[in-house]
């Protein structure tokens, strides 16, 4: 027969096994900080900035960097100055990853070509100027192409919406090459109408116009 252990002299029965208590505190705790390690794995960066400024702020450190703030402000401040594009042709805003810049298709290109329209390098020089210098030397460009439910016009040279948005944005990708942005930092993608950002069509499917062009972007993503 099994002889129940005593426990040392000193010690309470009920404190034998206090050390469980602690051990199973520890195992808690290292779970639940692995748990946020992968809670983080993809960080809202404009969301990280505002609050690395804002701890900067409270701790006295001055208003903190905030990279991606300053370039967002900057590129709406110079984009304005230099476009001769409708302001509404132009939207400069944040996603989870860095600036996104949308370009109305209609503004950069001629109607279902790869040609620019006057004033369009210009703009992309615009940005260029912003990334020359740290920390925006490294950032990467993505460019992606859209289109609406339309159709290329007759008589292009693109059979389908696909090749239409993929060479739309790879157009961009040889400016931004040839203004010196350096081929690794930069990537392209067409999307053809697969991104609406609003309906083509209303419920009785017929054609919407204006939400027609608003589909019809370059987006250019720019990101650490």
């Amino acid at each position: 027969m099994t002889k129940k252990r005593r426990p040392p002299a000193g010690e309470a029965p009920d404190e034998a096994e206090d050390w469980l208590v602690t051990y199973a505190d520890a195992i808690t705790l290292l779970m639940a900080f692995f748990v946020m390690l992968v809670s983080f794995s993809k960080i809202d960066l404009p969301m990280f900035d505002e609050v690395k400024a804002g701890i900067a702020d409270k701790i006295g450190a001055g208003g903190g960097d905030t990279p991606l703030f300053d370039l967002e402000a900057n590129l709406n401040v110079e984009l304005a100055e230099v476009s001769p594009f409708p302001p509404n042709a132009i939207s400069v805003g944040f996603d989870n990853q860095g600036v996104v810049i949308d370009f109305a298709s209609g503004a950069l290109f001629k109607n279902g070509t790869t040609d620019l329209n006057d004033g369009a390098i210009k703009v992309l020089e615009a940005i260029r100027e912003q990334l020359r210098e740290p920390p925006y030397d490294t950032f990467k460009i993505d460019i992606a192409g859209h289109t609406s439910n339309r159709m290329p016009p007759k008589g292009s040279i693109y059979p389908t919406n696909w090749e239409l948005s993929a060479s739309q944005a790879a157009r961009i990708v040889r400016e931004f090459i040839d203004m010196g942005v350096q081929p690794q930092w930069l990537t392209t993608m067409g999307y053809a109408d697969t991104q609406p950002k609003v309906p083509n069509l209303d419920v009785a499917k017929n054609p919407i116009v204006e939400n027609q062009k608003q589909n019809e972007r370059i987006s250019l993503k720019l990101h650490p």
